[in-house]
């Protein structure tokens, strides 16, 4: 189910199967001078309805927000095998319950999305892109906050540490400062402000303690930068076994975040790389453990639930932007509260009674 069923310039709304790529979706309504935002790291090879399931973010979401905020309507077939229709084409509508944001990011156990349809926005300008050095973690930390408080408008704020940066350029060599503890992109879209505002972001990010910090010269060096943040992944898989970690922070406690994962890694005596979209305090913490140790993956799986725990002491979220699968159903009671996992509960059963759908994941 990989067809792009209609691209409405003048509505401005796609209508996919879930099966499009992210990708195939952008590159086909760039051809009417549109643009479909949300962009995960992986957006060559993540489908539409996977975003959908499970509200999938992205390198911009700092400013253009994730995937709920660009579905309109679904079509989801039910576990009577009914077919249920959400949302709507218009711009504005409240009629009824908001089905449609009740489904997204309900990762299949609500329903089987079958067709959806999304909006678009105007392409943006070209950006203009920025790549801060630091000495420190907590150092590109406050650069973020700093960033933030200022309001310093940013498409894009992204960070890269030490870890990953030495596994991004084994795995393809781009001539990274792999001894930087810290690398921060960021990326204007603005138009002819786009100068002003990057300088804006390149002046906060000395004052926070950059060690360099270099304004790509051209798009395709842009373009490089970009290229080096999806390619983390797989980079890391190179190293072993990945424990992939997805918390979210308020930013203000950002910089608490980043040191305490650190500390995390010494009480465990494991390696983890920090990754993530520093802009709206989502990151993931990977967690590297040597293929075949069955004692570095219980040390892994310690990480693993510190780093939980200590998202949620931080008022952040289990969660911001993986899904919950199995992995962290007791985390999502945890945070939801004896009445959210009553409620939630209530809430399934009313779509899929007997659950048959994607039974024992999320709640």
């Amino acid at each position: 189910m990989d067809r792009i069923i209609e691209v409405n310039p003048i509505d401005r709304l796609a209508v996919v199967e879930p099966g499009v790529t992210n990708a195939a979706l952008s590159r086909a309504v760039a051809e009417h001078g549109l643009r479909y935002p949300p962009d995960p790291a992986s957006w060559e090879f993540c489908t539409i309805g996977g975003n959908i399931a499970t509200n999938a973010g992205g390198l911009c979401c700092v400013k253009y927000g994730v995937t709920a905020e660009y579905v309109l309507g679904l079509d989801v077939v039910l576990a009577s095998g009914e077919l249920l229709r959400t949302g709507r084409r218009t711009v504005k509508g409240v009629a009824g319950y908001d089905l449609t944001r009740l489904i997204v990011g309900s990762e299949g156990t609500l329903g089987v999305i079958t067709q959806a349809t999304v909006a678009l926005r105007p392409t943006a300008p070209p950006p203009l892109t920025l790549a801060a050095v630091f000495g420190s973690t907590a150092a590109a930390g406050a650069a973020v906050t700093g960033i933030i408080s200022a309001g310093a408008v940013s498409a894009l704020l992204e960070t890269i540490d030490r870890v990953h940066l030495r596994a991004i350029e084994a795995y393809r060599p781009m001539g990274l400062d792999t001894e930087a503890a810290a690398l921060l992109l960021a990326q204007c879209d603005t138009g002819e402000r786009a100068p002003a505002d990057l300088a804006a972001i390149a002046a906060i990010c000395t004052s926070s303690g950059a060690t360099d910090v270099v304004e790509a010269s051209d798009a395709a060096e842009s373009a490089m930068l970009l290229e080096a943040r999806r390619a983390a992944y797989p980079a890391m898989e190179r190293l072993g076994t990945i424990i992939v970690d997805d918390v979210a922070v308020p930013r203000s406690r950002l910089a608490d975040l980043l040191d305490g994962i650190e500390q995390i890694g010494l009480d465990c005596d494991v390696t983890i790389g920090v990754i993530g979209h520093a802009g709206d305090g989502n990151m993931h913490p990977n967690i590297v453990v040597p293929h075949g140790d069955a004692a570095a993956l219980e040390r892994g799986r310690l990480a693993f639930e510190a780093i939980m725990e200590l998202g949620l002491r931080l008022g952040g979220t289990v969660t911001g932007e993986h899904g919950v699968g199995v992995l962290k159903r007791d985390w999502l009671q945890a945070e939801l509260g004896p009445v959210g996992v009553r409620v939630s509960r209530a809430v399934r059963a009313a779509f899929d009674p007997n659950h048959i759908l994607n039974p024992d994941k999320v709640i």
